[in-house]
């Protein structure tokens, strides 16, 4: 997660962590979809995205707090979307290696938004590929200067700054813009 303000010297990394959806005491709960593959239980999917839903709910609202005390409000909260195909049945995901894959990212992602949704913050889906794209249409302005600029928030709070952190930035910035539904 990157939460991103604004400053009379421009944009800010205000926040930066990451949201654990996974429940250290059910290692099954890292790839809900592989651990139904054989039993085809789907109670147990909804008990997996229950605590997913949780940890994540527990963890917006403790960023929430900590962004309050410094005199920040959090009101909407991203999230990237796979190029993946998505399914429309258990058991055509199931069928198929990849696409248990791909359900496996949704449900943490379909748990994050719940979970933004239930605490009264708007959630803004866009897919990853179409990310750099949408931003420099929105914002109105290339491609190289959204990275320059990306890159230089990445020296204001260091390392580590991966692919992932660049992107929730670039996202957060989308969303800060105010043109993004």
């Amino acid at each position: 997660m990157v939460v991103l303000g604004k400053s009379a010297a421009g944009l800010e990394v205000l926040a930066r962590s990451r949201i654990e959806l996974i429940d250290t005491h059910d290692p099954d709960s890292k790839q809900p979809y592989h651990a139904v593959e054989m039993v085809c239980v789907e109670e147990r999917l909804d008990g997996y995205m229950a605590v997913a839903k949780s940890m994540a709910h527990q963890a917006i609202h403790a960023e929430r707090a900590n962004l309050e005390k410094r005199g920040y409000r959090l009101i909407a909260v991203g999230i990237l979307e796979s190029a993946a195909r998505k399914t429309s049945s258990l058991a055509s995901i199931l069928a198929s290696h990849a696409a248990i894959h791909a359900a496996d990212g949704d449900h943490f992602r379909n748990a994050l938004a719940a979970a933004a949704e239930q605490d009264s913050l708007a959630v803004r889906r866009i897919k990853a590929r179409a990310l750099e794209d949408e931003t420099a249409a929105d914002l109105r302005q290339p491609v190289q200067k959204l990275r320059d600029t990306i890159a230089g928030l990445g020296r204001q709070v260091g390392a580590p700054w991966g692919a992932d952190q660049k992107q929730a930035a670039l996202l957060a910035w989308l969303m800060l813009s105010g043109r993004c539904p």
